[in-house]
């Protein structure tokens, strides 16, 4: 085989390696899909950190009725009462209180590594904000808000269209949920309140499965 020949063998392996790897690239967003929970399983919940100067989003999950996991009082904002912090909640209860448990997915696409998921306090009310991490001009999100402002552990309640969904691969589903909606909210829905303190969970405490 000539010099010229070998060349043309050569590029052409490399752009067939190349269209792989693209291949792969694109198949990522769709590597996981996400199925439905049951809602009224789930608690999610603003939960101070330290001396409760600032909170992060913890979810919590009743898995069996074999004893209460959380209690939430009536009314709005409504205070959480996090029980599985009493026992051994192994196979009664999940927490997911970071990034290991939780991320935000819209559609098809996992937001993950795009958006963060921060508990704001606004001093009227408390939000949960989906803001973006690498890109500032995408849109911030409004997720989440508690009804007004109260301390504590106090629930959230998921703002129209948003749901939870369970990360699946094939038909397994796995220990992750999505924060998740169809579609992107429309342009002017996102949160015009300023912020007075924002906390993006940092413990490397993983979620118990």
């Amino acid at each position: 085989m000539d010099v010229m020949a070998r060349f043309r063998t050569v590029a052409a392996a490399g752009l067939a390696l190349a269209a792989t790897s693209a291949s792969v690239v694109l198949a990522q967003g769709s590597l996981f899909t996400a199925v439905p929970v049951e809602l009224s399983n789930f608690v999610l919940v603003s939960a101070p950190i330290g001396q409760g100067e600032r909170s992060q989003l913890n979810i919590y999950e009743q898995r069996t009725t074999k004893r209460p996991c959380f209690a939430v009082d009536a009314g709005s904002p409504a205070m959480v009462d996090p029980l599985l912090s009493t026992f051994d909640f192994s196979g009664v209860c999940n927490r997911y209180i970071d990034g290991n448990g939780y991320s935000l997915r819209i559609g098809g696409d996992d937001l993950g590594t795009r958006y963060r998921l921060s508990v704001v306090n606004t001093g009227r009310d408390i939000e949960l904000l989906a803001t973006p991490t690498k890109n500032p001009s995408q849109p911030t999100m409004l997720v989440a808000r508690a009804g007004g402002a109260a301390s504590g552990f106090v629930q959230l309640k998921l703002a129209p269209g948003w749901t939870l969904k369970r990360r699946a691969y094939g038909k397994k589903s796995l220990g992750h949920l999505y924060v998740y909606r169809d579609s992107a909210p429309v342009a002017g829905s996102s949160p015009t309140s300023e912020p007075a303190e924002t906390e993006q969970s940092g413990s490397s405490v993983a979620p118990s499965y």
